[in-house]
């Protein structure tokens, strides 16, 4: 089964930029299009962007386009977010996921839609 292990979380001051890799395991993760959600205190889990399985389709949820950039190494069975001038409303636990199934060259940032979720990872951004 396809696991996922978040990382690269923490406090960062607003305006500042972080990476968070999403290490995949059990299952090779070019097969799979990955999602990144987002659940802040008190709010649903909401997808902030996905990447399709090769890479070649990325999109963003409205509140972080332009500043957040999503890829994956399929070498090394990673996927990555880089999020650059981050505000306090981005703080929240993050997490990768994947369906099932996807269509090639396709990605989802449908909650419902993941069959395979990471733990998380915290993202504070405070001064």
């Amino acid at each position: 089964q396809l696991q996922f292990v978040e990382s690269g979380g923490g406090l960062v001051q607003p305006g500042g930029s972080l990476r968070l890799s999403c290490a995949a395991s059990g299952y090779p993760l070019e097969y799979y299009a990955v999602g990144w959600f987002r659940q802040a205190p008190g709010k649903e889990r909401e997808g902030v962007s996905c990447i399709s399985s090769s890479g070649e389709t990325t999109n963003y949820a409205d509140s972080v386009k332009g500043r957040f950039t999503i890829s994956r190494d399929n070498a090394k069975n990673t996927v990555y977010l880089q999020m650059n001038s981050l505000k306090p409303e981005d703080t929240a636990v993050y997490y990768c996921a994947a369906p099932q199934l996807s269509i090639r060259g396709m990605c989802a940032m449908t909650r419902e839609d993941m069959d395979f979720w990471g733990k998380g990872t915290l993202v504070t951004v405070s001064s």
